[in-house]
Parts: structure tokens; C-alpha cells; sequence
């Protein structure tokens, strides 16, 4: 009887090993390789009808402290919510077409009409800090991919209902849905704008 407990204990040992492990890559602070491919990366989908994400690069998930990179892909007719942040955002298009919506009107208490800018492969386009807009896949054929290079991470998000929804009434949502398995901490207050 005594042998059993024993191997049954060196099996839970090893299975208790083996998920940390797991869990230890999806959140391994303490930095990624120098070279990965990644079309072997899993690409997640979250919350977000249509989109699908990857961390490439990562503050909570890989340790990084200046700058987040993201590949993602967003189904015809998907897109990102409206939402702000305060960080820059720049965008390098990979393929697909969409249009871009930014509300340059910070100084007001609400986003106001956005501008709408086209989109489209080979193209790149940034966000200022707090600057609301949404990115949407306009094309009825084909996903729209893109790189997504952030400063300051990690993100926090203030999404709106619509572009008239009053800054103060903007939800935080923090951490984002791809970083909440890699974040241990309370999260900070609400940012002011």
C-alpha cells in the first residue's frame, strides 16, 4: 500500500508540474524566445464578436515594459468596440480593407461624429492618447489582419455604448480580456481623461 501512495503522490506531483509549466508559458514574465514563428501561435477569440487576438509581445503575458505588439483578425462585418485609451496605437494593415473611425475631440465631455478613414493592406495608421475611435471590417469578402504596436502597457480600455455617451460614463475594462489569466494584482482606479 505504501509503493501506491507513493506513485500516486509522484503522479500528482508530475500533473501539478505539468500545468504550472503550461501555465507558466502563456505567462511567462521572464520574456519569450528571440525568434518565434508565428503562425504556430494560437489566435484566440474573446468577447469581441469576430475578433481573433494573439499577444505577440506582451507586458502581462511575456514581461515586456515599453511596448506591446498584437496580430489580429477581424471577420467581415467585426470590429473592435469604440474605445479609448491612454496610449498611443499604431496600426500596420497586413491584409483585408476596413475603415477606421476616430473622434479627435477629446477636450469635449463626448466622442461627437467620428471621421472615417479608409483602410486597407500595406497601409499603417495610428491613435493618439485618449483619442475614441473603432476599427470595423467594412469588406464583405475577406478578414481584415493587422499588427497592433502600443506604448505604455498594460492597457487600459474606457469602451462607449455610442459616440455620444459622455466620457464619464465610459466603462473601464482592465485587465483586457487577453491579459485577465496573466494578471494577479487589484486593478488601478479609473484614469482620469
Amino acid at each position: 500500500m505504501g509503493c501506491e501512495m507513493l506513485i500516486l503522490f509522484a503522479a500528482l506531483l508530475f500533473s501539478a508540474a505539468s500545468a504550472a509549466a503550461a501555465d507558466g508559458s502563456l505567462c511567462a514574465t521572464d520574456g519569450i524566445p528571440i525568434v518565434r514563428n508565428i503562425s504556430e501561435i494560437t489566435q484566440d477569440s474573446f468577447p469581441i464578436p469576430g475578433l481573433s487576438h494573439i499577444t505577440v509581445a506582451g507586458a502581462l503575458a511575456h514581461g515586456f515594459k515599453e511596448v506591446e505588439i498584437w496580430l489580429e483578425t477581424v471577420a467581415p462585418g467585426g470590429g473592435t468596440p469604440i474605445h479609448r485609451h491612454s496610449c498611443e496605437e499604431v496600426f500596420v494593415v497586413l491584409k483585408g480593407s476596413g475603415t477606421l473611425y476616430l473622434a479627435s475631440n477629446s477636450h469635449l465631455k463626448y466622442p461627437g461624429t467620428p471621421q472615417e478613414f479608409p483602410i486597407f493592406a500595406n497601409s499603417t495608421f495610428h491613435i493618439p492618447v485618449n483619442d475614441v475611435h473603432r476599427v470595423w471590417n467594412t469588406n464583405e469578402h475577406e478578414d481584415l489582419q493587422f499588427l497592433v504596436v502600443i506604448s505604455r502597457p498594460p492597457m487600459k480600455v474606457f469602451i462607449y455604448d455610442d459616440w455620444s455617451m459622455p466620457h464619464s460614463a465610459a466603462k473601464l475594462k482592465f485587465p483586457l480580456f487577453w491579459d485577465e489569466k496573466c494578471y494577479h494584482q487589484t486593478p488601478p482606479a479609473k484614469d482620469e481623461l
